[in-house]
């Protein structure tokens, strides 16, 4: 019993330190677009999904701001569908419609609070999903 016990929990260790090692390397991949002249809010909004799941981020833009929102779930870009949304759930935008945008830009007038949801495209049964945020200076 206690040898099974010490397989189980070393099994789940490691499943766990290997899915932060998947999204720590996903968030680097994600950073590439936060480049000048954005500047990273400090926040990683991160998921673990299935192919059926969708992640949902909540977070506010503050008017007269320019943000970029990236988003990843892989090695390469165009593998993670996000949609933008305002605190009534109207559709603000979705990279859906652009091939799979990694990254956009939005011009903010007045204060807003924002959904994002994010889900996995693709043929991925499941994996992390990380979305960053920038804003120009």
């Amino acid at each position: 019993m206690k040898k099974y016990f010490l397989i189980a929990l070393f099994s789940f260790t490691f499943l766990v330190f290997n899915c932060q090692a998947q999204c720590d390397t996903i968030a680097s991949v994600c950073a590439k677009h936060i480049a000048s002249p954005f500047i990273s809010d400090g926040q990683q909004y991160r998921a673990l999904l299935l192919a059926d799941q969708t992640a949902e981020f909540h977070t506010t833009f503050y008017g007269g701001a320019t943000y970029r929102i990236a988003a990843a779930s892989g090695l390469k870009d165009g593998n993670l569908v996000f949609s933008v949304y305002d605190e009534e759930h109207n559709l603000l935008y979705s990279n859906k419609e652009f091939k799979n945008a990694p990254y956009w830009d939005f011009k903010i007038s007045s204060t807003l609070d924002i959904i994002i949801e994010a889900n996995l495209g693709g043929a991925a049964t499941s994996g992390c999903a990380v979305v960053l945020i920038g804003f120009k200076q």
